[in-house]
């Protein structure tokens, strides 16, 4: 374990209690950031709060929803005051929707784009002051391929991450100049309670893996939370220090296609 990595370095995660989120949570801590989390699941934060402590290694949670501005604002504000600054922000805090054009609802579509893209761009919003008085930083948001290539019955999401995508972009050009990198992770279905859960809506399973999943993807699988977090790692450490703007398709060679 490489604890250098992140050395001197306060992360925050969003959507950093499970999933993906809790998977770059770990990486982060463990390479030696102070780590934030910032999600609506007060228990399973607090539990990998307690863990990481448990290591040694200094973590806080605090309970935000990404989609309102006064806890976006709040989440920097205390990570601000606990650890004194804000490095990485890792926008990875997000929902799914498995509905067509026709059938999403107007505040279904609402809460998908408010939680996927308006969240992270509150939070980023808010941080990139914090970095600037920090002489510079990181952020990764974590899109997905549905924002890259579309798919059917996930309009919304499809949209949210799409924006995200340009968002990424447009957010890099804004802070290259202040030192700060802007990239974004584009996986592919991976093994987390949310992908677990879009599968087991589907109305075969068995058969959604099978041609879905490991058919389509050209590495015949799913990835796992960790393998999405080394990518996010990357961006988010000096090694990608001359990456900005950058998205980063990390799902199996599905976008090849």
């Amino acid at each position: 374990m490489n604890t250098e990595r992140f050395g001197n370095r306060v992360a925050i995660v969003t959507g950093g209690a499970k999933g993906i989120g809790a998977a770059t949570t770990r990486l982060l801590a463990r390479g030696g950031a102070a780590v934030v989390i910032g999600d609506i699941d007060l228990e399973a934060g607090a539990m990998l709060v307690e863990e990481l402590r448990t290591e040694g290694n200094p973590a806080s949670f605090v309970a935000t929803d990404v989609s309102q501005a006064v806890d976006a604002r709040r989440l920097i504000e205390c990570t601000e005051e606990q650890f004194g600054a804000v490095d990485i922000l890792i926008n990875n805090a997000g929902i799914a929707l498995a509905k067509s054009t026709t059938e999403t609802s107007e505040e279904e579509w609402d809460r998908i784009i408010r939680v996927n893209l308006t969240g992270a761009w509150l939070c980023a919003k808010f941080a990139i002051p914090a970095m600037k008085r920090r002489g510079g930083g990181a952020i990764v948001n974590v899109a997905s391929n549905a924002g890259l290539v579309g798919f059917p019955n996930l309009a919304a999401y499809c949209a949210s991450k799409g924006g995200l995508v340009l968002l990424t972009k447009a957010m890099a050009l804004d802070c290259a100049r202040d030192k700060i990198r802007v990239n974004a992770v584009c996986p592919g279905h991976t093994r987390t309670p949310m992908g677990d859960g879009f599968v087991a809506a589907q109305p075969n399973p068995e058969a959604f893996i099978a041609e879905f999943i490991n058919g389509q993807h050209p590495i015949g699988r799913m990835a796992e939370a960790n393998e999405i977090a080394e990518v996010i790692g990357f961006l988010a450490s000096g090694a990608a220090s001359f990456v900005t703007g950058a998205v980063l398709a990390a799902d199996g060679g599905y976008t090849t296609r």
